[in-house]
């Protein structure tokens, strides 16, 4: 029973702190982006705009739920819900620091991957049941695009997977503290790469935010809904950014861990808690999206199918080659 209840309360503290992050990396969005184009961003809810996401809460919830007249229904309905319990669930399986984690799965990498394909049923489900021809592109355009950058981001992360041994989250840092360089980044540089673009298709953010491409399809899969609905996709995204920079921070940055050679020079390091050095990680991998969407344009979809098939796939196939050459020779 006590077990139980210190699940429950690890739980409520994980899924609170991530939806409290969700809300403020919309304002610093918002803020970041502003300066980028000289301007000052949300200002006038609080504070500089610090009330600004409590007041999008709150704008979004008294909206009026409109379901289309032609949709179907129930489909409709349960869509987003799909798409945020399939996106939420990935974080029982996140260690946020070496004794913090909810689930300490043996396949946890996979766990992950095979989630994150089912949360996508409910973008294909919200554009075909919308009876719309802009949503069902939506739909269409996502599925096309987790085909090919899925495939990307499993092979970049099957490296990691070789180079350590495990589908352990846990064991993976650990690996990898044990290396001399104390992160997989650098040694595999280009799974690496190829990880941080298929992260970057596989949330639908910008530049590969073609499932909803305002300036094409008004919002994609998005175009029908409203109110508290399109606040659950829109969350969803916005806890798989999280997913995604986690997994970079696990995978390839040695995730809670510093290096020892940095240690060895800055001694007091090793007193920082590993869950600090584990945030610090994960948000400036979370700049680079804010960043990223403020930089550059949006590519056309055939670009994006080619970047994907065309160079990215192979890219980390001659990765996932090369660690297995030095794995089984050096």
């Amino acid at each position: 029973m006590i077990e139980l209840l210190i699940m429950i309360i690890k739980t409520a503290i994980v899924f609170g702190v991530v939806l409290t992050h969700v809300a403020y990396t919309t304002y610093a969005e918002r803020k970041i982006i502003g300066r980028a184009q000289a301007r000052m961003g949300p200002m006038e809810v609080g504070p500089h705009g610090l009330l600004q996401p409590v007041a999008d809460f709150i704008k979004i919830f008294f909206k009026e739920d409109i379901v289309p007249v032609n949709a179907e229904k129930s489909i409709f309905k349960i869509a987003p819900v799909i798409v945020l319990v399939f996106t939420m669930i990935n974080l029982t399986v996140i260690p946020f620091d070496r004794n913090f984690i909810l689930a300490d799965l043996n396949i946890g990498l996979l766990f992950i991957l095979a989630s994150a394909s089912i949360s996508v049923y409910g973008i294909i489900l919200a554009g075909w049941s919308s009876n719309s021809k802009y949503s069902f592109l939506g739909g269409i355009r996502s599925t096309s695009q987790v085909l090919s950058y899925e495939i990307a981001l499993g092979l970049s992360l099957a490296g990691v997977v070789l180079a350590a041994g495990s589908l352990n989250l846990r064991e993976i840092v650990i690996a990898q503290y044990n290396t001399a360089l104390g992160i997989y980044a650098i040694p595999q540089i280009i799974g690496f790469i190829v990880f941080v673009i298929a992260a970057f298709a596989e949330t639908n953010r910008a530049p590969f935010d073609l499932p909803e491409a305002e300036t094409e399809l008004v919002a994609g899969y998005l175009t029908e809904y409203s109110a508290f609905r399109y606040a659950l996709f829109f969350l969803a995204e916005y806890v798989a950014m999280y997913i995604m920079a986690s997994l970079c921070a696990l995978c390839f940055l040695g995730g809670w861990t510093i290096p020892r050679f940095v240690t060895d020079i800055i001694p007091f390091l090793e007193k920082v808690p590993g869950v600090i050095w584990f945030a610090i990680k994960v948000y400036a991998f979370i700049f680079l999206y804010i960043w990223v969407r403020a930089t550059f344009p949006r590519y056309r979809f055939d670009q994006l199918l080619n970047i994907g098939w065309k160079v990215l796939i192979p890219a980390a196939v001659v990765n996932l080659l090369i660690i297995a050459f030095v794995k089984k020779f050096i």
